[in-house]
């Protein structure tokens, strides 16, 4: 979607919600690791939803904001970077030849996510989709590019760090667009996620409560 900014970030907010009630809770184990996209997230904080929200809707949230803040990146760097944007049209072309890529073509909602359960002890998998892309990697391996000179990592150096200035800048615009918000977030929030969670804990409190567990 082409646009600026805060037209963008109004634009994924709008399709968080419509995704919004098509959310339930996970029956499966929670995992034990915290995700770095999410946890301590200035974005998740703007809108209102960095406490006492469950993570899978954080992550369907933060990760439009953070296709936000990729487009425009990738935007900048074609436009002014122009020895970071061929390295990372080269690594794309190199990732694209893969036969096998276990996270392509996954709804906004579920990108970023680990791509297998965390481990069980004494339970081994016989395989996982991050091995079986990992296999595939390696065997459709390229030969390594040229070595960069000294001057051409320094200046590679400093683009990167342009990149990254602009990435920071474009996501404290997001926070102060997001602020406009969270009255509408925090309304649908209450309305769709809350009751469930409020009836998972209803259905734990039973269970802990029904005959058969022993009690202290």
């Amino acid at each position: 979607m082409e646009g600026s900014i805060e037209a963008r970030v109004s634009h994924e907010v709008d399709r968080w919600l419509q995704w919004l009630p098509r959310w339930r809770p996970g029956t499966h184990r929670a995992r034990v690791r915290l995700c770095q996209r999410c946890f301590g997230s200035p974005i998740l904080a703007a809108a209102g939803l960095d406490v006492d929200i469950p993570h899978p809707v954080q992550h369907a949230f933060s990760m439009r904001m953070k296709a936000i803040i990729d487009d425009a990146v990738d935007d900048y760097t074609a436009r002014n970077l122009p020895m970071l944007h061929r390295e990372i049209r080269l690594a794309e072309a190199r990732k694209a030849k893969r036969p096998y890529r276990a996270g392509e073509g996954l709804d906004p909602e579920y990108r970023g996510l680990e791509l297998d359960p965390e481990p069980v002890p004494d339970q081994p998998f016989l395989f996982t989709l991050s091995g079986l892309e990992a296999d595939t990697a390696a065997e459709s391996a390229e030969p390594a590019p040229r070595p960069f000179t000294a001057e051409e990592k320094e200046a590679l150096r400093e683009e990167v760090r342009l990149a990254d200035d602009f990435a920071k800048q474009v996501g404290r615009r997001i926070c102060t667009e997001l602020t406009h918000h969270q009255r509408r977030i925090g309304a649908a929030v209450e309305r769709l996620v809350e009751p469930q969670v409020a009836e998972l804990l209803a259905d734990l409190e039973r269970e802990l409560d029904a005959p058969g567990w022993p009690h202290a």
